[in-house]
């Protein structure tokens, strides 16, 4: 079987006493086109919503968290098919429920984002905070310290392609017991997040409110914004959180927190929910 997340290319590997012709393993990168067909059963049009730079794979729950966790549907009711056009894997269509009518001035904002940013493009601070206050209220679990420094090895074990390239990012879902119940990689941090949500949405298991989201580099604005969404609310970082990302991590009750390496960590918002 081909790992489309996977290309092969040949360098030249150099050091101070010899050059070496070899093969490498590069984290696969491709832009994926997402359409909408919408309407009236007598009269579907289709709309190009977004263009993403991501690792192939996973491409459908991609779709279907991106849509969600952007605010352009509701539940996964309002999808009744999500495919790839016959003769290219680049470009993927999402078929809304009939009576599913979208905020068009809401679609036009995501027309491209890269792998690096999941916010480009969208005109200001203030259209990109789709979050629902009031649909996930503020939820009360403790976790153990002890069990928060035990996901950054799990995920280790189970990054495949980041193991093989050194070169994708991972959202990883554990439950409160720190048993890892999915893992997504991807060139682009808020695509592995997606690819996350849209997996559990699909399995009617949002919202995530007991569950612990683990990220493997720095927690951005549109991370925690993701989160939100979906209910979580426990996020942990490998890195460093952004200040954007903390204001709206208070603002959410969701504990945040960073620099999760070894047996320590820094805890930036909703430290009452970790217990020592």
């Amino acid at each position: 079987m081909i790992n489309t997340a996977v290309h092969r290319t040949v360098i030249k590997k150099i050091n101070a006493a010899s050059v070496v012709e070899m093969e490498d393993l590069l984290a696969a990168e491709e832009p994926m086109e997402l359409r909408l067909l919408m309407g009236p059963p007598d009269d579907r049009t289709q709309k190009s919503l977004s263009v993403t730079m991501r690792t192939p794979g996973n491409d459908a729950e991609l779709a279907m968290g991106f849509l969600f966790t952007e605010g352009i549907i509701q539940s996964a009711d309002d999808v009744v098919d999500i495919r790839h056009i016959s003769d290219d894997e680049n470009i993927i269509v999402a078929t809304l429920s009939e009576g599913v009518t979208p905020d068009t001035q809401q679609m036009e904002r995501h027309f491209y984002t890269t792998s690096s940013c999941g916010v480009c493009g969208k005109s200001s601070i203030d259209a990109v905070k789709v979050v629902r206050n009031k649909l996930f209220q503020s939820h009360h679990f403790t976790v153990p310290a002890a069990t928060l420094y035990s996901l950054p090895d799990q995920l280790a074990q189970i990054q495949e392609v980041f193991e093989s390239t050194g070169g994708l990012h991972a959202s990883a879902l554990f439950d409160l017991s720190g048993n890892n119940l999915i893992v997504r990689e991807d060139v682009g941090r808020h695509n592995a997040l997606d690819k996350v949500i849209g997996a559990m949405l699909n399995e009617a298991r949002v919202p995530l409110q007991d569950h612990i989201l683990l990220l493997s580099g720095r927690a951005s604005f549109e991370l925690i914004q993701k989160a939100a969404m979906a209910g979580i609310r426990l996020v942990a970082a490998v890195g460093a959180p952004s200040s954007l990302a903390v204001q709206l991590a208070k603002d959410q009750e969701i504990t945040l927190v960073g620099f999760l390496r070894g047996e320590r960590f820094n805890i930036y918002s909703g430290e009452q929910r970790i217990v020592f």
